[in-house]
């Protein structure tokens, strides 16, 4: 059911034995279209974060679960549900279904190599001098379940991409680098530690990073439709943030692959969604 909205007593109460408050269970929903693993398989591993970071924030046992989805869609209907209260999405996820769902960003994931994003366009060497040169190809990654982003976010400072480019999602890019290699009119989007590995390929030689884009958040921890009151939310942010400083916190980070949680950068967000998105919902 919707969490009703607290009296002030259960709050002073609560503030009284350090921010711990008895309400009903929410969830953490993870969603990052493309990545490895799927719903079953990290479950066991999102079970002991979630309990690592409800200890960290003083919230009874049981008071906060999660569950990871490597797909679009099934994320967005758990996101429906009105338990789900916190989303960790990727930033196409959040490009895509921030109004929908109404996500307001509160805190940044920093992954374990570095803070940031940035997509890299790669297509066989000396065909693409330009987005004009795109015409009729096929622009395919994990970024590519939503083609407004690839086409308003990762290449709007590269030009116009032409409107007969397709834009296709690929959870796995090796087949297509291998095809875009061989001649296919195909260019493919990587993330940075995609990008990083292209060197290594067989036929690296034959392919070339013909744009990157700016640098936007890698994860961005949501508010869902401000289901959670703001004494809750301050507490689980000061938990999050704090996770890095014990030995407890960081491995439930590296369980994530996440080195921790940090304020949204303002000047990310906004290349990533415009300047009509608030850097924060939240001000703890």
């Amino acid at each position: 059911m919707r969490l009703r909205a607290w009296t002030l007593l259960p709050l002073v109460a609560g503030m009284m034995l350090g921010g711990s408050l008895a309400t009903s269970p929410i969830v953490l929903v993870i969603c990052s279209p493309g990545s490895a693993g799927n719903t079953v398989q990290a479950q066991p591993t999102l079970d002991a974060f979630a309990a690592a970071v409800q200890s960290a924030a003083l919230w009874p046992a049981g008071s906060l679960s999660a569950i990871y989805f490597e797909q679009a869609e099934p994320g967005k209907e758990r996101l429906s549900h009105s338990d789900a209260a916190l989303a960790l999405v990727s930033s196409p996820f959040f490009f895509e279904f921030r109004k929908r769902l109404s996500l307001q960003p509160v805190l940044e994931a920093v992954p374990e190599a570095g803070r940031g994003e940035v997509y890299s366009l790669v297509a066989k060497k000396g065909v693409i001098q330009s987005p004009t040169a795109l015409s009729g190809w096929e622009i395919t990654g994990g970024a590519g379940f939503s083609s407004e982003f690839v086409r308003s976010v990762l290449l709007a400072d590269w030009g116009s991409v032409p409107a007969d480019a397709r834009i296709t999602f690929s959870a796995r890019p090796l087949t297509s680098l291998r095809r875009a290699a061989s001649g296919e009119r195909l260019a493919v989007l990587l993330d940075r530690e995609q990008a990083a590995a292209l060197g290594t390929l067989p036929f690296a030689a034959d392919l070339e990073v013909v744009q990157r884009s700016g640098t936007v958040p890698s994860g961005l921890l949501c508010l869902v439709s401000s289901r959670l009151p703001k004494p809750r939310m301050d507490a689980l942010v000061k938990a999050l943030r704090g996770l890095k400083s014990s030995d407890a916190g960081r491995a439930a980070l590296k369980s994530l692959r996440l080195s921790g949680f940090e304020p949204v950068d303002p000047l990310s967000l906004k290349a990533l969604a415009g300047p009509s998105i608030p850097a924060s919902g939240f001000k703890p």
